[in-house]
Parts: C-alpha cells; structure tokens; sequence
C-alpha cells in the first residue's frame, strides 16, 4: 500500500500518519519527491485504506498489486538516484564501471586502473573473493585483493565495486569498498540480503541465471525493506537453451525494469555474452536501450587472466568502445564521461 501525502502537508501531518500505521503493525517507508511526500506501507497486515484516507493531510491511498512495493515506480515515479562518492548512477550520465574479473597481483591491478581511468571509467570493478563452479580455480586474494584495489582506486580517484559472497564477509568488505556486489548466485541469499539491507553502502544486485524480472525485484525488495534504499540492479545474461553464448544478454529486461522500478539499471555485456568480440556490440546496444550504466571486465594482459579472460577486452578495445558510447549516448539524451576522471581521494 501506497499513501500519497497532500502537497501542502505539514510535517506533524506526516509525522502523524507515519505513527499511526505503525501502530496498526505496519513497516513505513518514507519517499519525498519534488512536490509530495509517498509512504510505502509493508507489513502482514492489511490495514482499511479508508481509516488512513481519512487522517489529515493524506491525497489518496493507493494498492500496489505487484509483489514488490518498495521497488514499484508505484511508491516511487520518479527514478531513484544512486550516489557513490560524487557518482550520480541513475542520472542523466551513463556511468561506466570497468577493471579486471579478479584482482591478481599489484602491478595487474594498478595498470588496469590507470589504463580505465584514462579512457573514462568512473568506478573500478574487481574481485577479492571469487565464486567459481570448481573448487581448483582460483579462488581470490581475499583481504590482499581488496587492499591492492582499494589502493588503486585511490591513486585513480575511483570508486570500487566488488562481490560479497557471505555474511562473514560484509565488515571486512566494507572497510575497503564503495558498492558491495551481490553475484547471479546470490541473487536468492535472502539471509545475505537481508543484512545488506541493513548496510548503508550502495548495493549492486546482479539478476540471476535463470531469475525472472519478478523474482529479481522481489530480491531488491529484501535489501530495500531493510532501509537501504541504495540498490542498482544488473542485468547480467540468462540461461538458456542457446549455447552460442555463455549466456543471453537480455537486452529487453532493461526498459522492462525501467517501466516497472524506480532503481538504476546497468548492463553486464562481459558476463552476458561470455565473449570479448560480442561485449562492444552488446554495450551499444545496452545503452542504446536505457541503461544507466555498464560493469565491463578489462584486462591488461586477458590472455593469461586466471578468471574469465575469454571475455575481458583488452584496454585499447575498452577505449574505442569508449569512444562509439560517446556518440550513442548523446543520440538518447544521455551523456558519458568525456574527460578522464579526475584524481580525487576516495575513502571508505
């Protein structure tokens, strides 16, 4: 249930209505938009919407007939804004947020770095801890890994994204990290949801390989329910019957998600193509179709990665991608970063 204040509501008003559906045993989630404030009414119960239309100040009470409530454009029309640092994802700028499956060793990550930093990536992406299908590959440096990002990101003035598998795993995490990942493998660890929501680092949830649209939401409904209103989703490939590709870039859920969400959505073209000649074409076309952002995979040498070089590009590769997202952006009202970013000190 959705309650729409009235324009002209006073805060005691609002205070007022808040009080009085908790006390109907009622979890409230506050939204202020440009001209009305909307609070999102979740819980077991189902109170009269009647009794609520009736307190002062209250425009209209509203039923939300999808399962998921906090992450309906319902709760929220307008499109929820992302902050990382001075990173606006969700905005009118494309964020591109690139680096290497895995962190290696100091010197792979500080050139993979540099090198897309200086093509106009905003946020470094890299794994400490990594979750592979056989237990002999490799595995993450762990805290290491995370500290040579961390580091990296610094010297770069970057943001870093990185995976967290495990509820042990999320206070080391955040000491290092700006955007906590949640995998295609995680994407129903409602237990690790559940405390991300709890969390107040930006959460990017990846879409699992075989998760309809609904079931994804539904699990961002769990990490916003918890208070974290910071979540992007990531539309990474699904499994299908096709064996071409490592998975099926659903190009599709995107304006679908952007219909049904008020959360930014990026594209993974690395992970939902598996291919380093299909990633460029499958970003165009992402962004193309109203991503907010990309998360691409770029190695410096990816012919000797130890995870997922097949499909990580080489630097000069990310750079001319660069280039052709410059002019696509502009063609659908959207901008991406012209200039190299700026060094700036990033904390944690």
């Amino acid at each position: 249930m959705v309650v729409v204040m009235d324009e002209r509501a006073t805060e005691a008003q609002i205070e007022l209505v808040v009080a009085r559906l908790v006390e109907m045993g009622m979890d409230v989630h506050r939204s202020t938009g440009v001209t009305r404030t909307v609070l999102g009414v979740v819980g077991q119960r189902r109170p009269d919407p009647g009794l609520i239309e009736m307190l002062e100040g209250v425009h209209e009470v509203l039923r939300i007939s999808e399962p998921y409530k906090l992450a309906s454009r319902t709760f929220k029309p307008e499109g929820t804004i992302v902050n990382v640092g001075d990173v606006r994802i969700g905005g009118d700028e494309v964020i591109v947020m690139a680096g290497p499956c895995s962190a290696e060793n100091e010197k792979q990550v500080r050139a993979t770095a540099t090198a897309v930093r200086k093509a106009g990536a905003k946020i470094f992406r890299g794994g400490a801890f990594k979750p592979r299908s056989s237990p002999y590959s490799f595995q993450g440096l762990g805290e290491e890994g995370l500290r040579l990002m961390r580091d990296a990101c610094n010297a770069e003035g970057m943001g870093l994204v990185t995976e967290v598998m495990d509820l042990s795993q999320i206070e080391l995490i955040e000491r290092y990290t700006d955007v906590f990942q949640v995998g295609a493998r995680n994407m129903q660890n409602f237990t690790l949801l559940r405390e991300l929501g709890h969390t107040r680092k930006p959460v990017l949830l990846k879409r699992g390989i075989a998760a309809t649209i609904e079931e994804w939401l539904l699990s961002a409904e769990y990490i916003l329910s918890g208070g974290n209103a910071d979540v992007i989703l990531c539309e990474r490939g699904i499994r299908t019957f096709e064996t071409a590709t490592r998975n099926t870039f659903d190009v599709s859920a995107i304006p679908v998600v952007k219909k049904l969400s008020h959360l930014p959505v990026v594209g993974d073209p690395s992970h939902g193509a598996g291919r380093r000649d299909m990633v460029a074409p499958m970003a165009r076309a992402a962004v193309a179709a109203g991503a907010d952002g990309l998360i691409i995979e770029v190695h410096c040498d990816p012919d000797h990665a130890l995870s997922d070089g097949a499909q990580s590009m080489y630097p000069a590769q990310f750079d001319r991608l660069m280039a052709e997202l410059r002019i696509i952006a502009p063609a659908i009202g959207r901008s991406i970063c012209l200039e190299p970013v700026a060094r700036r000190g990033w904390g944690s």
